[in-house]
């Protein structure tokens, strides 16, 4: 080998003011010469003498970057032959391995030239399995979490965060590495008994604290559910239409969604709907999400004995039920259930703040030894000192307090939103599903692009959902959007909601169809 031209390619490469080593850049170098084919496998290499005195450095440090291209299989040293290049090419013909080697060309760029010629290939959606492209084609989490009109988040800056740090600084003093570990089955057992006592009470839920099963929210509740009782190819039935977040976590999970309609009473199977019974049901039966209807004690108690007749699994999802105006929360689905068909789960997120991430499920008492083996299988719960104050918190009534406030906050804010909407409206625009929760429901006209109205708010710096992206396809889909109040301070509301109907204006009511003649 003409160890002039490697010694040159090499110097010309090297930056001796570089805070980087001599010694990693010149094996970086060769690393990368022979990685593109520059130096190919059976090239012999100059002596570690020889390569020294080239390059002007130390005899030392050449032979540590031998050592170390041996250690990775770049090279083989034999003794008394020399060092060689490895064979390392794939067996198939997948590397595009350029032809030539470093000795047969002096240009000093061939090498930045070669790694261009094996860049793989960009990636694009073509590399995603079919569950995958779904998941990524219909997500609807938004780029922006917080803001005017942002549904589903509360406010979080009303979070009492001084109570919460004086409870967690206690927890942290004691340093009780009980605390410290993974999470026993079902949670923190002090958080169990506490949230039992609080559901039994505010939402009328019938369980012990055994049955309660501590997750990071309601997603990671249906995903455990869903993993445990069903197979790929089972049929979900899911409002129609309904939360985008449960949609993707079944869709992911392998099972056929059969969407079923919603009517003033809630869930509303039709008579193919009932010949087909489904492994399980997924419903929001005190607040449907997103139009805000409650279902009815007469579609609770069908539903119920239709699961009850079919082995049908209800995963009743209750997550902002707290939140209801002008009347007390409505007692839950779960209260009702005599036969240990539904599964409750929620969310404090909602409560207090999203990031917090605990979540819980009510399991039947048949099934908890399972659901408790299965979250700890899966996802190796922590977070003990997080529930360790949320414990505190609660049995100090500090969440109990904190809920009748919010109530009463998201109230006075829900009515300036109201308001807002009808001085510049009237009658024009429908508001739908304002009887609890976190957001209510702008009707817009049937002709109405609302996810093209939704972009050009973000654009103007206002936050909305588009009802249409909750249906399972356009054809049955309402137009409207979803505004989400409560993370709205009040003198706020009003400006920005004149923001967003100029937006409808400008988008919507200039743009009504025209008759045929």
């Amino acid at each position: 080998m003409d160890t002039v031209i490697l010694s040159d390619w090499l110097a010309a490469r090297l930056d001796r003011a570089a805070a980087e080593p001599v010694y990693r850049q010149t094996l970086r170098l060769m690393q990368q010469a022979i990685l593109t084919g520059q130096l190919p496998p059976g090239t012999k290499l100059p002596s570690s003498r020889t390569l020294a005195e080239d390059l002007g450095i130390a005899r030392n440090t050449v032979l540590h970057v031998y050592d170390q291209l041996t250690a990775e299989g770049y090279v083989i040293s034999t003794t008394g032959s020399g060092t060689y290049v490895a064979d390392t090419r794939p067996d198939t013909a997948a590397v595009n391995t350029r032809k030539g080697s470093l000795v047969a060309s002096v240009d000093v760029d061939s090498a930045n030239q070669a790694a261009e010629t094996v860049k793989p290939p960009k990636r694009d959606l073509g590399d995603l399995s079919t569950r995958g492209r779904r998941l990524i084609d219909q997500a609807g989490v938004s780029a922006k979490q917080w803001g005017a009109f942002m549904p589903g988040v509360p406010d979080v800056a009303e979070f009492p965060a001084r109570t919460w740090s004086r409870l967690q600084a206690r927890l942290w003093k004691e340093a009780n590495p009980d605390l410290l570990t993974y999470a026993p089955g079902g949670g923190y057992r002090p958080l169990r008994r506490a949230l039992s006592d609080y559901l039994r009470v505010a939402r009328s839920v019938n369980c012990t604290p055994d049955q309660i099963i501590i997750t990071t929210g309601i997603h990671q509740s249906i995903d455990l559910a869903v993993r445990l009782l069903t197979d790929v190819g089972d049929r979900a039935w899911v409002e129609e239409p309904c939360y985008w977040g449960a949609r993707s976590v079944l869709q992911s999970s392998g099972i056929t969604l059969v969407p079923v309609p919603v009517d003033a009473e809630g869930l509303n199977p039709r008579e193919q709907d009932l010949q087909q019974p489904p492994r399980l049901a997924l419903v929001t039966p005190s607040h449907q999400y997103p139009l805000g209807m409650v279902m009815s004690l007469a579609r609770r108690r069908t539903l119920l004995e239709y699961a009850r007749q079919h082995n049908v699994w209800i995963i009743e999802d209750d997550y902002d039920s707290e939140f209801r105006y002008g009347s007390r929360p409505l007692a839950s689905l779960q209260g009702l259930d005599d036969a240990g068909q539904v599964i409750y789960v929620g969310s404090l997120g909602k409560m207090l703040f999203p990031g917090l991430r605990i979540g819980y499920m009510i399991a039947p008492e048949h099934l908890v030894d399972t659901f408790r083996t299965g979250v700890a299988e899966l996802y190796r719960e922590g977070q003990l000192m997080q529930q360790a104050v949320m414990t505190d918190f609660i049995m100090d009534g500090h969440l109990t307090s904190h809920v009748r406030r919010m109530r009463a906050l998201y109230g006075e804010r829900r009515q300036i939103l109201i308001d807002a909407i009808t001085a510049r409206f009237g009658n024009e625009l429908p508001v739908m599903g304002d009887e609890a929760g976190l957001h209510l429901v702008l009707g817009l006209p049937d002709h109405a692009n609302d996810r093209a109205v939704t972009a050009a708010a973000f654009d103007a710096g206002v936050i909305v959902r588009p009802l249409a992206a909750y249906y399972s396809s356009e054809k049955p889909a309402r137009r409207g959007l979803l505004l989400g109040y409560a993370c709205v301070a009040n003198e706020k509301i009003g400006p920005a909601f004149d923001t967003l109907a100029r937006v409808i204006e400008q988008t919507v009511l200039t743009k009504k169809p025209t008759r045929a003649a």
